[in-house]
C-alpha cells in the first residue's frame, strides 16, 4: 500500500468507524438522543475525531513496516557482524513486540502507531481476520482471547484447514481450558506434515525430505553402507532415484582415510545408524555445548573424544552464571577444574539463541563440526502448563532462533544434535525439526536416546529444584520426570545453499490485553486490578527473559 494511500485510509478511519461517526451526528441532529445520551455521544464524537487526527498524523511519518529499531537494539547491533545480524534480530523484534503493550499502558491507551497499524491492514490480514470471527462465532468464543490469540497465530490455510474439519473446541474440561486445548490441537494439526516423533531411521527421514512413497522404501533398504551414502549424498530430487541408485552400485569407493567411508559393504540403514549411537563426528572440528547445567554431559563428552584421539576442542556453556551453579551444585569447580584439564573451554551465562552477540564466541565463526542441546527448555512459569498458549511460544521461540543462531558458526557438514522427549508439550518435537529445517539443517535421523553412547551422564532439571532435588547414580536414583523410553535424539546435518534466508519466523507473544483476558492458570480466581497486576507480572517476566536474563 503506497503512503499516500495509507494518509488516505487513516484520515477517513475505515469504512465502518465513518459509517459510526455518521450515525452520531444524525443522530445529534435529528434531535433524537434526550440530554443524557446527547452528551455522551458528543463526548464519543470528539474521542474518534481526535483518534482519527493523530492516525493521520501518524500516516505523515514512516511506514509502519519500515519501523526503526529503538538505540538499545542498534547497540546490541553494533559489534554483530552484517552477516550475522539476522539471528539476533528475532530476539529484538520480539522484545519491540513485548514493548509495544509498555508504551500503551504508559499512554494510557493505544498510541497512534498501534491505531495505524490496526487499520492499515493488507487484503489477506482483513480475509484472515473475517475467517478467525467466522470461527469464534460459529464456536460462540467471540469472549475467548485465548482462542483468539491461537488462531490469530495459524496461518490462513490452517484456518481453512480447522474449518473444513468440523472441529469444535471443548468447553466443558474439568482440568484444561478451551484455550489450551485448542492450541494442542493446532500443534497436532501442523504436525501432520511432519515425519514421526518416535525413531526414525535414515532411510525413513530421507524419504520423507524427497516425499518419496514405498517404491523409494524398497530402492533404499537393501543398499550397502557405500551404496545409500551415494544416494543420501548426491539424489537432488530431480534425477530419477532407480537412476542415482543405479549408479551408486557402480561407484568405486573413495579411500579418503574417513569414517563415513568404513565398510562399505555393510548394510546401509544399519551403519549409517551405528555412525550417529557411537558420535563418530569430525576428529578436528570443535565441538559445542549448551545449556549443560550441572557440566556432566560436558564431561561425558570431552572423555570421549579423548578416547578416540580427537584433537578438536569442546566448548562447555551454562545458562547460569557461575555463582548460581555454586549455589545448586557443590562439585561444579571441580567439574570445571577436569574440564579445563582436558583443554575444552567453560562459558557461563551463554543464552544459545544470541551468540551472534555473543564476545565469548568472537573468532568461533565457521568453526563448529559438532553440537549438542539436551532436553531444551524456556522455564516453566506458575500455574501453567508448558502446552498452554500463553507460555508455549517461548518453547517455539527457543528453537527457531537458536538454530538460526547456530548458522555463522557450523562447518558446512557439521552435525547438531537435540535430545528431547518424543510426547513433550513444551519444546515439542516438531518445533525442533521444523525450526532446523528453515535454517538448512537436514533432519537426517532421530534414535532412541538410550541407544546413544553419550546418553550416560548426571542429568538435572536445570533449575531451582537440583539444589533439593538431584537424582544420585550412586544410590541408583535416575531423572524420572518423564518416560526415558520416550527421550529421542533427533540428529541434523547442516548443508547451506548459499542463499540469503528470510527473517526468520517468530511465533507471537501474547499481548497484555490477552493476558489479562486469561481465565485460567494464575488468573482463575483473580479480578479487577489484581488480575491486571499479575498479568503486567508475567508480561515483565517475557521482557526478562528476551533480553537474556534467566528466571527460575
Amino acid at each position: 500500500m503506497a503512503a499516500e494511500d495509507e494518509t488516505v485510509v487513516a484520515e477517513d478511519v475505515g469504512a465502518d468507524e465513518a459509517t459510526e461517526l455518521a450515525n452520531i451526528e444524525e443522530a445529534l441532529a435529528d434531535g433524537l438522543a434526550d440530554s443524557s445520551e446527547t452528551a455522551d455521544l458528543e463526548a464519543l464524537l470528539a474521542q474518534e475525531s481526535a483518534e482519527a487526527a493523530e492516525a493521520a498524523e501518524v500516516a505523515e511519518g514512516d511506514p509502519i513496516d519500515q519501523e526503526i529499531p529503538p538505540e538499545e537494539d542498534l547497540e546490541h547491533l553494533e559489534d554483530v557482524d552484517d552477516h550475522m545480524r539476522d539471528s539476533v534480530e528475532g530476539s529484538l523484534r520480539l522484545k519491540r513486540l513485548l514493548s509495544r503493550d509498555d508504551e500503551e499502558l504508559a499512554a494510557g491507551g493505544a498510541s497512534p502507531a498501534a491505531k495505524k497499524r490496526r487499520m492499515v491492514q493488507e487484503p489477506a490480514d482483513e480475509e484472515k481476520e473475517k475467517k478467525v470471527k467466522a470461527l469464534l462465532t460459529k464456536w460462540g468464543l467471540l469472549n475467548d482471547v485465548l482462542v483468539k490469540h491461537v488462531l490469530d497465530q495459524s496461518s490462513i490455510e490452517e484456518i481453512d484447514e480447522i474449518s473444513k474439519s468440523g472441529y469444535v473446541p471443548d468447553k466443558t474440561n474439568m482440568w484444561k481450558s478451551t484455550g489450551e486445548i485448542f492450541n494442542r490441537y493446532v500443534a497436532d494439526l501442523r504436525e501432520r506434515s511432519f515425519p514421526v516423533g518416535s525413531s526414525c531411521d535414515a532411510v525413513s527421514a530421507f524419504k520423507h525430505r524427497w516425499k518419496l512413497g514405498v517404491n523409494g522404501d524398497k530402492l533404499l533398504r537393501p543398499l550397502s553402507h557405500k551404496e545409500l551414502r551415494y544416494v543420501m549424498e548426491n539424489y537432488d530430487g530431480i534425477r530419477d532415484l532407480a537412476e542415482v541408485v543405479t549408479a551408486a552400485k557402480d561407484a568405486e569407493v573413495e579411500d579418503d582415510n574417513t569414517t563415513v567411508r568404513a565398510i562399505p559393504e555393510a548394510p546401509g540403514t544399519t551403519t549409517v545408524g551405528r555412525f550417529s549411537r557411537l558420535e563418530l563426528i569430525d576428529p578436528l572440528a570443535d565441538a559445542a555445548v549448551f545449556g549443560d547445567a550441572n557440566l556432566t554431559f560436558a564431561m561425558r563428552l570431552v572423555r570421549h573424544r579423548k578416547a578416540l584421539g580427537h584433537v578438536g576442542r569442546v566448548i562447555a556453556t551454562t545458562f547460569e552464571e557461575l555463582d548460581t551453579l555454586r549455589e545448586r551444585y557443590k562439585e561444579i569447580d571441580q567439574s570445571i577444574k577436569d574440564l579445563e584439564a582436558d583443554y575444552a573451554e567453560v562459558l557461563h551465562g551463554v543464552d544459545c539463541t544470541k551468540i551472534a552477540s555473543n564476545p565469548q564466541f568472537k573468532g568461533l565463526e565457521n568453526s563448529l563440526g559438532a553440537v549438542y542441546y539436551n532436553f531444551p527448555h524456556s522455564g516453566a512459569i506458575q500455574g501453567f502448563f508448558d502446552g498452554h498458549p500463553v507460555v508455549n511460544w517461548r518453547h517455539e521461540n527457543l528453537m527457531r532462533l537458536f538454530f538460526r543462531a547456530l548458522r555463522s558458526f557450523m562447518k558446512p557438514g557439521g552435525i547438531v544434535k537435540v535430545a528431547s522427549n518424543m510426547n513433550a508439550v513444551g519444546v515439542r518435537y516438531s518445533y525442533i525439526i521444523g525450526s532446523a529445517v528453515e535454517n538448512e539443517f537436514i533432519h537426517f535421523e532421530t534414535m532412541p536416546f538410550l541407544e546413544w553412547h553419550l546418553h550416560r551422564y548426571g542429568r538435572s532439571y536445570g533449575d531451582k529444584r537440583d539444589i533439593y532435588k538431584r537424582p544420585d547414580a550412586q544410590k541408583n536414583q535416575s531423572y524420572n520426570a518423564q518416560a526415558a523410553d520416550r527421550d529421542m535424539v533427533y540428529c541434523f546435518v547442516y548443508q547451506p545453499t548459499g542463499e540469503q534466508l528470510p527473517p526468520q519466523f517468530v511465533r507471537l507473544p501474547p499481548s497484555l490485553k490477552t493476558l489479562s483476558g486469561c481465565p485460567d492458570g494464575p488468573f482463575k480466581n483473580l479480578q479487577g486490578a489484581a488480575k491486571l497486576a499479575t498479568a503486567k507480572q508475567l508480561h515483565q517476566r517475557f521482557v526478562t527473559e528476551i533480553s537474556g536474563t534467566h528466571v527460575g
